[in-house]
């Protein structure tokens, strides 16, 4: 395949390890926002080298945007869906209804929005 073509481009960088399931996880968060710590916690398997790699990509992809607050003492990060990694959520949700019809039978999945989603709660 050509590297100029732009499903190959789309999906060199999409394709990378942990990114949808951040994307995800910022999308399930209140006002679609999470801090540093509360993916890694709910990420679980991904080291913190990672997910600051991942988070600082998807920065400069323009889909995650990072929020400083320095007015107090420690300072706290905090990390958003752009208007392009909402737009993106679409793409996951797509993911996710093509794997429950051809290849996985999860009834909690399927009767949930991927927003909402009680397996969060277990």
């Amino acid at each position: 395949m050509d590297e100029s073509c732009t499903v190959y481009q789309a999906a060199d960088f999409i394709g990378r390890r942990w990114t949808a399931l951040i994307l995800l996880e910022l999308y399930k968060g209140e006002s679609m926002t999470r801090r540093y710590s509360e993916l890694k916690k709910r990420i679980p398997g991904i080291t913190p080298k990672m997910l600051s790699m991942r988070l600082r990509e998807l920065e400069r992809e323009g889909l995650v945007k990072k929020t400083v607050d320095a007015s107090e003492f420690p300072v706290k990060s905090s990390y958003s869906l752009t208007k392009s990694g909402k737009d993106f959520i679409k793409i996951i949700k797509v993911l996710k209804n093509w794997a429950l019809t051809w290849k996985l039978d999860n009834k909690l999945c399927k009767n949930a929005e991927c927003g909402k989603c009680p397996a969060d709660n277990l």
